[in-house]
Parts: structure tokens; C-alpha cells; sequence
């Protein structure tokens, strides 16, 4: 159970309920053993009437009296078996909920690199199955351990005080029971964590599959796919299947042993009672004992079931929180961004491809200056912005902002001063207000309207029924390529940080269109420093400073003018555009 003793800042953040919940179990349980020892007394009651051994009026009068106690104690132990699922499931939640929280605080923090190694569906299933799993060994694992711990410890030596001999033969079985079960657990344990596996593997196909659909249906793989998925389902199944063949061994041997145990109360306890030793109520008490017995032994499997699944769960979750970030805030101080951007020799390789992406990189951005970076497919453009954003750190050279080192610049100060739009724009499904407003929590209707003119997409959202209250498909499928783009230009814009990035983010519009954002864009980011990533000149061309790229090395810099009267790269690339337009 090492894996979950990552729970136990829970349980003790949750002590007091947790412990009430114990206290109130312990109780209940103590209150449902005073019924079989009544039982045997109305018993013995009513031998002692057939012998005369009493007389009716007294008879009825005790009867009376050990009924109305076993009701009462009933009602009892009910109320406080209610009391303890309102503290101990209670808190199973709450430990629940902690955790989620835990898991998608820990992803959030994680760099780009985790989400290439590992699949979402895979991510899904640790934070809502696993965590599930888990839950059960916080709650109902605590709850009913007590209960059978309680029921063990006093209902045993109750029994070897009343019939020390039945007690010895009753409790025959229950070794044997034990190690079966231990035996059996350590079989659950493997098969549950895969069965844990497989779940993510499901998940992860799954969500593949919704969410390539249109490639599925574009390409005619419906049946490829559904023999995939009947290739999973029937793993599966197997998968499942061998788990619950060994958990199926669990309630048979325990009915076994329970019936054998039964049998040595009759059978010896009928010997005592024809030579006197006991009274015929010790030997239905025992039989009430032996069966109070029963879903205690049963829910031990059970909660062995539980605890096995429970670590393996929590197995997974621990491999997921133990990974550590590799970019991380450093400086717990404030920073105030200006916008000054310097690349000093940087250097950039991919870690999880090996491509050399960026190779001594050096130049100087003013505050408030405009650079475009133009490039072949490759040549490195993108990583130059996602440097700056800090969502890698560079292999070699130095990044400064504003004169200070990156990785000592805060990271919060410096993500809430970039406004970025990346190339494949990403909308979530919600309207379309709240996706621009997705830059800015408070942002008024006005604004929203403001930014998305800017954008010219505004238009294009008033002829929605719904306007601005659209709601959009998963990633914005509702819109097309272009609109996509501009709403995530719209949420950049309502920001109103001190550096914006656009990566390649008119490709999907027309001419017209692009031209006319540009303009708005121009005194949009005024005194702001911008960064554009772009195939086209048109974007570029009044840029105060333009980069050219080529395999992660700088090959031109310049001014539109400068360039355009150089040979090479640049004016190659006017030509070729100036052609196409005319």
C-alpha cells in the first residue's frame, strides 16, 4: 500500500470528520451485538414456559421487555450506521475532489514536452477512473474495514465467554479464509492494474476517433475502425473477464466456510445442549453471530478488491504527479514588463525529436517595434515565439526580457503580458463571447464588439443567429478556418499586453481581409512590441525590422526597402507574391 500513502495529507486534513465517522462506526456496531444476546434470552423465556419452569404473566412481561430493547437497539445501531455514511463517504468525496484538483493543477504546470509523450485520453482516464478507484479506498474501504474490525474484536471474546468450545469450532474456518485471501489479492492487483490500462487505452482511441471523424468519413476507414475497436473491446473483455473470474472466488468460499461454521454451532452445540451445559438460546445466538459474521468475512475480499484497485489507480496518478516540470517560476517577485526582447546565441533542439531548430540566434527587439519573421517551412519561425512565451527554455545562448535573464523574469507577470495567436487556433466550446473574453475575465459587451471589428469578424458573427451567444462545436468546428483565426485575434487584442505574437495567423484569410486586420493591427499594437510569423510579405512589409530564417539560422535582416534591395531570400519571395497578385 506504499502508492497510497500519498492520501494520507487527506486524512489528515479530514482528521476530525474521519475520526467522528470511526467513533459513530464503532458504536453502531456495538449497539447491533445486543440483539442476539436478547434473542437468546426470549428463547430461553419461552423453553422455560413449555417446562413451567414460569408462569405466562411473567413470561409476557420479559418478552415484552427484550422485544422492545432489540427494537430500540435496531433503531440505534440504524441512526448511527446513517451518522457514519454522513462523515466517512463524506469525506471520501472531499478527498475526491482534492485530488482531481491536485492531478489538474499538476498538468497544468507541465510543459508542452509531456502532453507530445503522453496521450489525452490516457490523462482522462487517470483523473476521473483512477481517482474513482481511489475514492472507494477513502470511503466505503475505511468505513466497512472499521465496521468488520469492531465486530471482530468484540464479538469474538463475547463468544469464547459464552461457549468457549462452540467459539473454538466457529472460528475454524476464518484462517483458512485469510489466507485464500491473501493469496487471491495479490492475483487482483495485477489484473487491476491491467484492467486500469486498457480503460486508457479506450479512452484514448476514443477520443481520437471523435475527434478525427472527418478524416475517418473523408477517407472511408468507418470499417478499419470499428475492427479496431472490436479488437479492444474484446481485449477488454478478456482483460475484465480474467479479473472477475478471481474475483468471483470470493463469495463462494466465504458461503462455504460461513455453512461449515454453522454446521460445528449445531452439531456441537447440539451435544452441549443434550448433556445440559448450555441452554438452547446460546445455540441460536451463536447461529445469529455466525451469520453476523458473514458479510464481514465477505467484505474483506471485497475490500481487498478495493485497496488492490485503489493502488494500482493511485500507481498511476503517483507516475503523472512525481513528473516534474520542466519549466517552472523561479522568481517569486513581481515583474514589470516593457517589452524588450534580446536572442543572444540561443540555440534550440527539440527533445523529443532530436531537429535542431534554432542554431545561434541573435538579435534585439525595442519595446513598442514591430518584427516579422519570415521562413520556409521548418526554418524555425514558431520555436523563436515559443521561446519567448517560455514554453521551452533554450538549449544554449540567453534570452532577456527587458535586460534580465528569462528563466529569472516571473512567470506569470511575463504570460500575462503576451497576447498570442497561434497558427492552428484553438477555440473551446463555449460562445463566442466568452471565447474572446477568454483574454479578459471582466471584458464588457462593448469591448468584445470593439476587438472583434478589429479582427473583422464582427460582421461575420452579427449574421449568427445567435450572435455573439453561438455556441461552438469541440475546438470551434462551428467556424470556418478564417473566422477561427480571427476570433483568436479578437481574444489577443481584448488582452491588451505588452507583447503580442502572431503566428502565421492570417493564412486562412483573403487578401482583402488580411489587409484590412493588418491596419487595425497596426494601431492596435502601437507602443507594443510585436512579433509576426508569416509567409506573406503583405504581413511583413511594413514591419520595422523583418528576420529571414533558414534551418534555425538568420540569413537576412532588414527593412522591407533594405531587403527589397538586396538579392536573395526576401526579394525572391516579393517577386514570386507580386506575381501571384497581378
Amino acid at each position: 500500500m506504499k502508492e497510497l500513502k500519498h492520501l494520507n495529507k487527506y486524512f489528515k486534513k479530514y482528521w476530525f470528520k474521519l475520526l467522528l465517522g470511526i467513533l459513530i462506526t464503532i458504536i453502531a456496531r456495538v449497539f447491533s451485538l445486543v440483539m442476539p444476546s436478547y434473542v437468546s434470552k426470549s428463547i430461553n423465556v419461552v423453553n422455560q414456559l413449555t417446562t413451567d419452569a414460569i408462569d405466562k404473566a411473567t413470561a409476557k412481561e420479559l418478552l415484552l421487555q427484550y422485544i422492545l430493547v432489540i427494537i430500540g437497539t435496531a433503531l440505534l445501531s440504524a441512526l448511527f450506521t446513517f451518522l457514519m455514511r454522513q462523515t466517512i463517504i463524506n469525506v471520501s468525496r472531499y478527498i475526491e475532489y482534492d485530488l482531481k484538483n491536485e492531478v489538474f493543477d499538476h498538468y497544468q504546470i507541465l510543459n508542452l514536452n509531456f502532453y507530445k509523450r503522453n496521450r489525452i485520453g490516457d490523462l482522462m482516464n487517470r483523473i476521473s477512473e483512477d481517482v474513482t478507484q481511489v475514492r472507494m479506498y477513502g470511503g466505503p474501504a475505511i468505513m466497512y474495514g472499521i465496521q468488520t474490525l469492531t465486530l471482530f474484536v468484540c464479538l469474538v471474546p463475547l463468544m469464547f465467554i459464552k461457549a468457549p468450545t462452540i467459539a473454538f469450532y466457529t472460528l475454524i474456518p476464518l484462517p483458512i479464509l485469510s489466507v485464500l485471501i491473501y493469496q487471491i489479492s495479490k492475483i487482483i492487483h495485477q489484473r487491476s492494474t491491467k484492467v486500469q490500462e486498457y480503460l486508457s487505452t479506450l479512452s484514448t482511441f476514443a477520443q481520437e476517433s471523435f475527434s478525427g471523424v472527418a478524416v475517418i468519413k473523408a477517407y472511408g476507414l468507418e470499417p478499419q475502425i470499428n475492427e479496431d475497436v472490436v479488437g479492444l473491446a474484446t481485449e477488454g473483455k478478456n482483460t475484465s473477464m480474467d479479473l472477475a473470474k478471481v474475483n468471483a472466488w470470493f463469495f463462494p468460499l466465504m458461503i462455504l466456510l460461513i455453512g461449515i461454521s454453522n454446521i460445528f454451532v449445531i452439531y456441537i452445540g447440539g451435544k452441549q445442549y443434550i448433556v445440559g451445559e448450555i441452554s438452547l438460546g446460546v445455540i441460536a445466538e451463536f447461529i445469529l453471530y455466525v451469520n453476523m459474521l458473514t458479510w464481514p468475512v465477505a467484505v474483506v475480499g471485497w475490500l481487498t478488491s478495493i485497496v488492490q484497485r485503489a493502488e494500482a489507480s493511485q500507481k498511476r496518478i503517483n507516475e503523472f504527479l512525481k513528473v516534474t516540470p520542466e519549466i517552472s517560476n523561479t522568481s517569486a517577485a513581481r515583474s514589470t514588463i516593457s517589452g524588450k526582447i534580446e536572442f543572444k546565441a540561443v540555440s534550440f533542439t527539440y527533445p523529443d525529436t532530436g531537429i535542431l531548430a534554432l542554431d545561434k540566434v541573435s538579435f534585439t527587439i525595442n519595446p513598442g517595434e514591430t518584427v516579422a519573421i519570415l521562413g520556409k517551412t521548418g526554418s524555425g519561425k514558431s520555436t523563436i515565439l515559443d521561446l519567448v512565451a517560455r514554453l521551452y527554455d533554450a538549449t544554449e545562448g540567453e534570452i532577456r526580457i527587458d535586460n534580465i535573464p528569462i528563466q529569472e523574469v516571473n512567470l506569470d507577470d511575463l504570460r500575462n503580458n503576451i497576447g498570442a495567436v497561434p497558427q492552428d487556433a484553438f477555440l473551446f466550446s463555449d460562445t463566442i463571447a466568452n471565447n474572446i473574453r477568454f483574454g479578459k475575465e471582466d471584458a464588457t459587451q462593448a469591448e468584445i464588439e470593439k476587438v472583434a471589428k478589429a479582427a473583422v469578424v464582427h460582421k461575420n458573427i452579427k449574421g449568427f443567429t445567435n450572435q455573439y451567444n453561438t455556441i461552438l462545436g469541440e475546438r470551434g468546428i462551428t467556424l470556418s478556418g478564417g473566422q477561427k483565426q480571427r476570433v483568436s485575434i479578437a481574444r489577443a487584442l481584448i488582452k491588451d499586453p505588452k507583447i503580442f505574437l502572431f503566428d502565421d495567423c492570417l493564412s486562412a484569410v483573403d487578401t482583402e481581409t488580411e489587409e484590412k486586420i493588418l491596419y487595425n493591427l497596426k494601431s492596435a499594437s502601437e507602443n507594443k512590441t510585436t512579433l509576426i510569423v508569416s509567409h506573406r510579405i503583405s504581413s511583413a512589409k511594413s514591419a520595422d525590422k523583418i528576420l529571414i530564417l533558414e534551418d534555425g539560422k538568420i540569413i537576412q535582416a532588414g527593412s522591407h526597402q533594405e531587403l527589397n534591395n538586396l538579392e536573395g531570400y526576401y526579394k525572391q519571395l516579393y517577386l514570386d507574391q507580386l506575381t501571384e497578385k497581378d
